[in-house]
């Protein structure tokens, strides 16, 4: 497998989530703002959609998308995953909601140049926030165990944190938990960001 990210944009949960999961891959970092890959390739000729991530499979499929790969990811290895008969149902639910709700919200913060419409994003952020939190049934999302879908929350956590997005406590806790993991020190550091939160190199959502 190989791994197409660009370091601290939504890809990060992929690139966690496969060293969590203990799975051989490759990886190479993405300019999205050029569209050339670390090693010069048209990165659309990779995927069209011209953002990450891409995970390209053994048989050579090409996954886009954060949710599909995320739930590709969770299948292949149920530690990732949310275990019961609903639990992949479950796990869609919060990766839609993430996704949807607190990742597209963000839009703004990274882009716009009105500080009105930002300071609107960071209220509708803080309030989704206060939603996941309320919902965390233990250490994580789903109980004692991370899924795929809290690294993908981790990585929204830390635009939190830099963007200064009001978090509750229980989330800024989670973060912190996470960011002590093994798999996540190992990803942050092969993205050349620094492994304290709060001190992450600049890069693009």
């Amino acid at each position: 497998m190989k791994l197409y990210y660009s370091p601290l944009a939504c890809s990060l949960a992929d690139h966690i989530s496969l060293v969590e999961a203990g799975a051989p891959f490759e990886r190479e970092s993405v300019d999205l703002k050029t569209k050339r890959t670390a090693s010069g390739t048209d990165y659309r000729g990779i995927t069209p959609k011209g953002y990450v991530p891409a995970l390209v499979l053994d048989d050579g499929e090409i996954l886009t998308e954060n949710i599909a790969i995320l739930d590709w990811l969770a299948a292949k290895y149920p530690a990732l995953g949310v275990p019961g008969t609903l639990g992949r149902t479950r796990l869609l639910e919060a990766l839609a909601f993430i996704s949807t709700e607190v990742h597209g919200n963000f839009k703004p913060i990274w882009h716009a140049e009105n500080e009105v419409e930002k300071a609107r994003a960071r209220m509708t952020i803080s309030g989704f926030l206060d939603i996941l939190s309320e919902s965390l049934k233990g250490d994580y999302l789903f109980g004692a165990a991370p899924s795929v879908a809290d690294f993908y929350l981790f990585v929204m956590l830390l635009w939190a944190e830099r963007f200064d997005v009001s978090t509750p406590a229980p989330l800024i806790a989670m973060r912190q938990r996470i960011a002590r993991r093994p798999a996540v020190q190992t990803a942050m550091q092969h993205e050349g960001l620094v492994s304290a939160i709060g001190q992450q190199a600049d890069a693009a959502a």
